[in-house]
């Protein structure tokens, strides 16, 4: 009798038949592009490294056709009016809904994330076209500012061509997140997805071609980044980067995008910490730190890496924490019941498990996992992880591991929580867990993070900034702010004619 798990594997089976028939191309001007170069490189899934297709590597020729096509497009697309921008846009979220299954199980495959959470993947997308396609008739819209004699008044134009590169964690829900509001705003889009994840990029395009979206609007490169995001974020048709992914290579981005003052947008790593004080509701921070750290495979930049615990309460909430893990099921991303795949890359499984070692050297206790998980012997399976015993000077403290790995550190009392929480190079995102109202407003005005959440996982609310402070990032996503990014404010001053002007020579 086949089982869920069979089932799903049957139907990816046939949705990947054509990524392996031939290699994944590229997507400009409305149309597949096999590139100029007959390269390609291997996509491996992380199921059991085994090789899924082949994916065309991009150059410079393909990246300068891409973004020729964008070029070449945006001024229609920024002249569209926004009604039948949002119009196209609604119609790109039916299709991603319609489509949803398809995108979860591809996705789940490509890159090892569980598919109880890919699932939800398409859904998140689709929200994201709808969030901002609802927004686009208003894109433009500015501020009155009356002076005595002269009227003043602000508007908003596209800023022009934009590239975006995506990370492979959550490739799909992410790459909505970025190309939607620039879309919206007028801009078109030369995407550049992770080399890691690079399936579902496709997916996507043909899906906004199919929904109307006309050529040149929406192109994407895939390739590596040396070959093809370098040449992307130097290319002079492109205004302006909009980036997620590792803190490092956003300081290569924008040493590239200088020569041509490129405006960039950067969502970076992180290292959050979630501080857990003893008047806090600690079944629900239970809740809380387990499913931050250990859903998406702890692949994620918003996850809370730190758990910053009352020394008063550590014993018995670290004993149920262990308790909990000991639970977590890893296994197959396909099967509904896994909560924890595999990592996505056997490179970033050895840097993950790197760190068992590097804890151990540096003083602290592996109380939970710290090994490789026995799902099978090909694939790159790690068992859900605790360190404890750890300060804050350790490297599993201060450096983005990006697993499922949780570092436990203690604390006295309020002053120094905060003080562990913003000693580390990153200012993403912060939990706090307090039944104290003060206590909550205290450190959210004080911890170094671009988001805070108080007695709450990460729960987004489109509307608000996202976006984090020193390595985490530059710049906010998340209604009207994704907006000031990918498009120019202007001020226009048109006189009363009653003012007196300045005379020389008269």
């Amino acid at each position: 009798m086949a089982t869920p798990l069979d089932d799903n594997l049957k139907a990816a089976n046939t949705l990947l038949a054509r990524f392996r028939n031939a290699p994944l191309p590229h997507w400009i001007n409305g149309a597949p592009h096999a590139g100029h170069s007959a390269l390609t490189f291997d996509n491996l899934t992380p199921i059991d490294n085994s090789l899924i297709g082949t994916v065309a590597a991009g150059n410079a020729e393909d990246v300068d056709l891409a973004c020729r096509a964008a070029q070449a497009a945006f001024p229609a697309w920024r002249d569209m009016p926004g009604d039948a921008r949002k119009a196209l846009l609604h119609k790109v979220a039916d299709a991603i809904e319609a489509r949803a299954r398809d995108i979860a199980l591809v996705e789940s495959y490509d890159c090892g994330q569980a598919l109880r959470f890919m699932s939800k993947a398409a859904v998140r997308g689709a929200e994201n076209f709808r969030f901002f396609a609802d927004r686009a008739p208003g894109a433009r819209d500015g501020q009155s500012l009356p002076a005595d004699e002269h009227i003043n008044y602000s508007l908003r134009q596209p800023i022009g061509p934009v590239g975006v590169i995506t990370p492979w964690n959550t490739p799909f829900m992410l790459s909505t997140w970025k190309i939607a509001p620039a879309l919206a705003a007028g801009c078109t889009v030369v995407h550049k997805p992770a080399e890691w994840s690079p399936l579902s990029a496709m997916l996507l395009a043909e899906i906004a071609h199919e929904a109307g979206l006309p050529p040149g609007v929406w192109n994407v490169v895939q390739g590596l980044g040396e070959d093809a995001g370098k040449p992307l974020t130097e290319h002079p048709a492109i205004k302006a980067v909009a980036f997620v992914g590792e803190s490092i290579t956003g300081s290569h981005i924008m040493r590239q995008g200088a020569a041509t003052l490129k405006r960039v947008h950067f969502e970076l790593g992180g290292k959050n910490p979630v501080i857990v004080f003893d008047d806090a509701d600690l079944e629900r921070a239970l809740d809380a730190v387990v499913f931050m750290i250990y859903s998406l495979n702890g692949e994620r930049c918003t996850s809370s890496s730190r758990l910053l615990v009352q020394a008063s309460i550590a014993p018995a909430f670290i004993e149920k924490l262990q308790a909990r893990i000991a639970r977590l099921k890893v296994g197959h991303p396909l099967d509904p019941a896994t909560e924890i795949g595999p990592l996505v890359h056997r490179r970033h499984y050895d840097k993950v498990c790197s760190y068992f070692d590097i804890a151990r050297e540096d003083g602290a206790r592996i109380a939970a996992g710290g090994k490789r998980a026995a799902v099978n012997d090909s694939g790159n399976y790690v068992e859900p992880t605790l360190f404890v015993d750890a300060s804050n000077r350790m490297r599993i403290a201060q450096e983005e591991i990006f697993g499922p790995v949780l570092t436990a550190i203690t604390f006295k009392d309020e002053a120094e929580a905060l003080a562990l929480a913003n000693d580390i190079p990153y200012g993403l995102t912060a939990y706090v867990w307090t039944g104290d109202v003060g206590r909550s407003h205290r450190l959210a005005r004080a911890l170094d993070a671009g988001m805070v959440w108080v007695n709450s996982e990460n729960n987004r609310h489109l509307p608000t900034p996202f976006g984090g402070m020193k390595a985490s990032g530059i710049g906010r996503d998340g209604g009207d702010y994704s907006f000031e990014f990918y498009m120019e404010t202007k001020n226009v001053c048109v006189a009363l004619g009653s003012h007196a002007i300045p005379k020389l020579g008269a």
